[in-house]
């Protein structure tokens, strides 16, 4: 982990001076492209895992606006008087929905396909191509899952075929070939070759069986987003997953290592949390009310109540917050702080009871709903979680109660609820929920059949905390937990959960007959954020 740390920290000026394109006509053409006699291809796949993690410039662009702003309103995890944390309200902001694909096509999307030309047949090399192959995949599955239809095959290719306008594939050939590509890079790992990417791969640094792990784990979890679309291609992939050998412990964890400072090296949505916006978002009333209601252990770990929330990390005075379960609040999603009917201090569980000491501000009342953790998620250097043995065994679990795999779905439910739990100390060593925590919150929640993938899918929900792209995706796909939709007024949908992020604006301009064809495909066929994509059927 320790040489991790100090990778990324001596990668943080190269990202900054090739990493910041966001201006450029076409997603694919780099006028600075740095030739191969310069390059050293392990530091662009240091790049590429790095980006994707949300914090290409430094200043969080991706995680403040996609992640956070976004994906953890519209799935009732955070919540947000602030106008312009549009997701709270299902509201319209181009820029910011299109900020994941105008950041990673230019940077990770390029330097991966870089990666991929220059070790592909070079057969000591073969290892780091086969896992920049099962990156690849993941990057896309990513991308595909936040947008529909968009560049793959030509995707990355302005420098290397000169292609500027490329093409968008069909979300259900993306898949198609992600699945391929995963088995195809999994099966060819081989630990008897050399390991060239070594401590330039944060994620296992160069670790053939854990990437066999990874990929196929992700292969699961491909496969179950097609549930509603395709179960008969699901099944078989599943099927494939579970042969091939998946995430067996929080060991196996896919984690992005970051350390605490003001660069691309920092996790990007706690500096949001902590600096660049530290007073915008609370917990959801929706979250905590389901933390609370099945008496989990894991709220002291995810809330805080601050009574300065608004003081940066950096500044004297920081507040860390009181952590004690029986003082977590949650905020109502749909809120603002207008003075109208829509104004926060009209909800329901508006703490407004004065202090016996003095009367409270309204800044104070809205100070008693929790935020999130400091200790924790909250914190600059904590990882960011890509996919977990956690997820992993729930999503096995969804699997085996739709009768797909022959393990017992309570066992597989007990597991990813236990290894959840126990993952919070790669957070922070001191949050440990003990194994007679785990066993009073499993008794009291217990697998049900009757019920069992809403069951799995509400774990899924909180043991995604923070993974909020990855918590809204399987939301969609699964339809749980039971969300209550806001409708605030001149909201872009109709008062409905968003389904989608919009492509970038100049795309309708600038990639036309491309960009038409793939807004097309979505349901209704319009870029709008409450159109469906591919396996996102009605």
């Amino acid at each position: 982990m320790k040489n991790k740390l100090l990778l990324l920290s001596s990668l943080a000026g190269l990202m900054v001076t090739t990493g910041c394109k966001k201006n450029f006509e076409s997603i694919n053409t780099d006028p600075e492209h740095i030739t191969s006699t310069v390059m050293n291809y392990n530091y662009l796949f240091t790049a590429a895992e790095q980006i994707t993690s949300g914090n290409s410039d430094g200043n969080a662009y991706e995680d403040w606006r996609n992640n956070l702003i976004y994906s953890a309103c519209m799935v009732q995890h955070l919540s947000s008087t602030v106008g312009y944390w549009d997701g709270d309200k299902y509201m319209f902001n181009a820029s910011y929905a299109s900020a994941y694909w105008d950041n990673n096509y230019p940077n990770t999307v390029t330097n991966i396909v870089e990666v991929l030309a220059h070790t592909k047949g070079d057969t000591a090399q073969a290892n780091f191509y086969n896992i920049a192959r099962i990156w690849h995949a993941f990057m896309f599955q990513r991308m595909t899952d936040m947008y529909g239809d968009c560049p793959y095959s030509q995707a990355g290719l302005g420098y290397i075929s000169g292609i500027i306008s490329p093409a968008y594939d069909k979300q259900q050939n993306i898949y198609d070939s992600l699945f391929n590509e995963l088995q195809s890079a999994a099966t060819a790992l081989d630990p008897s070759k050399p390991n060239t990417v070594g401590a330039a791969d944060l994620v296992y640094g160069g670790n053939v069986a854990e990437w066999k792990k990874f990929a196929y784990s992700e292969i699961l979890r491909l496969a179950m987003r097609l549930v509603k679309v395709d179960p008969t291609t699901a099944q078989k992939w599943v099927t494939v997953a579970v042969q091939g050998g998946l995430m067996a412990s929080n060991s196996d964890n896919a984690l992005i290592a970051h350390n605490a400072q003001i660069n691309q090296t920092c996790n990007g949505s706690a500096f949001v949390l902590t600096y660049d916006d530290p007073n915008a978002s609370r917990l959801s009333e929706t979250f905590v009310n389901y933390l609370k209601g099945t008496s989990d252990p894991r709220l002291i770990y995810i809330g805080t109540v601050s009574q300065t929330p608004g003081n940066q990390f950096t500044t004297a005075g920081y507040d860390y917050g009181d952590t004690s379960y029986a003082h977590q609040l949650g905020q109502p999603n749909g809120y603002d702080l207008a003075g109208g009917t829509t104004d926060l201090s009209h909800s329901n569980n508006w703490p407004n009871v004065p202090h016996v000491t003095s009367p409270d501000s309204v800044s104070v009342y809205q100070n008693r709903y929790s935020i999130v953790n400091r200790y924790t998620y909250a914190q600059w250097a904590a990882p960011s979680f890509m996919l977990t043995y956690a997820e992993t065994e729930l999503l096995l679990a969804e699997a085996a109660a739709r009768g797909w795999v022959s393990q017992d779905p309570g066992t597989l439910y007990a597991n990813g609820v236990t290894a959840a739990m126990q993952q919070l100390t790669s957070l922070n060593s001191a949050a440990v929920i003990s194994p007679a925590q785990i066993s009073a919150y499993l008794a009291q929640n217990p697998y049900v059949s009757g019920n069992g993938i809403e069951l799995i899918n509400d774990q899924i929900w909180v043991c995604t905390f923070m993974d909020e792209n990855e918590a809204w995706e399987n939301w969609r796909r699964s339809g749980y937990p039971n969300l209550t939709p806001v409708n605030y007024p001149l909201n872009a949908t109709n008062g409905t959960i968003p389904r989608r992020f919009t492509y970038p604006v100049g795309e309708a301009s600038t990639n036309t007959t491309n960009y038409n064809a793939a807004v097309a495909d979505l349901n209704p066929a319009a870029d709008k954020m409450d159109s469906r994509m591919w396996w996102d059927t009605q």
